[in-house]
Parts: structure tokens; sequence; C-alpha cells
């Protein structure tokens, strides 16, 4: 796993991000197409859900359309059940009954679907 510990929001330990990203990680691999989507990509991309900003940023991707077609490339079970208005990391961290960590700071969690820090 591949988390930076030394730059955690305040609202988790140490122990608890690890614990959080092994939890994204064993969800997405659930759903892996195939074995590098399983090994690889779900790994990858648990690391990147517990940075700052959208998920889709934290990939490298220039907006939620290139996340979304690369999630249904290498999770395409779980791209089918994602509701269209909702964004991927509040997707997944909702699926294991979770807030992502950034979301406690996030400036744009009234835009998130259904959140439960907003208002």
């Amino acid at each position: 796993m591949t988390t930076t510990l030394d730059t955690l929001p305040s609202q988790y330990t140490q122990l608890e991000m690890i614990k959080l990203e092994r939890e994204v990680m064993i969800f997405l691999q659930s759903y892996a197409k195939n074995r590098y989507s399983k090994y690889v990509i779900a790994p990858h991309i648990a690391a990147m859900s517990l940075k700052m900003n959208h998920l889709y940023e934290a990939m490298g991707f220039k907006n939620r359309v290139q996340m979304g077609k690369y999630m249904k490339c290498h999770f395409p079970e779980l791209a089918h059940l994602k509701p269209v208005d909702k964004l991927w990391k509040k997707f997944i961290y909702d699926s294991i009954n979770r807030v992502a960590p950034f979301c406690f700071s996030c400036k744009d969690n009234s835009n998130c679907f259904a959140c439960e820090l907003a208002g």
C-alpha cells in the first residue's frame, strides 16, 4: 500500500488510514475484471482515494468522464451499480459505510450527492 501517512487529516489516525485503504482495496478487488485490475489497479485507486481533492484528480484524469471510462474498463460490474449522479469516491466510501478522509475538509461537499457532511 502506498499511503502517505505524513499528511493525514486529523479525523483519522495512521492505523485507521491504513485500515481504510485496505477496506477500499478489498472492496474494489471484489469487482475487478481481471488479475491486473485486482492486484495493480485496485490497490492504486485505494491509495489515491485517501488523497485530498476528487478521486479523478488524484488519479491524474482531466475529468470525471475519463475516470468513469477507466472504472468501467477495470470494474465493469461496479460501474454499472454506481448511480450516474454520484461521484466515484463518494460511491466507493458509501459502499463500505465510511466517509472518505478528506471529505471532512472538502470545499465542494455541498455538490456531492447526498453528502452527510453538507449542511
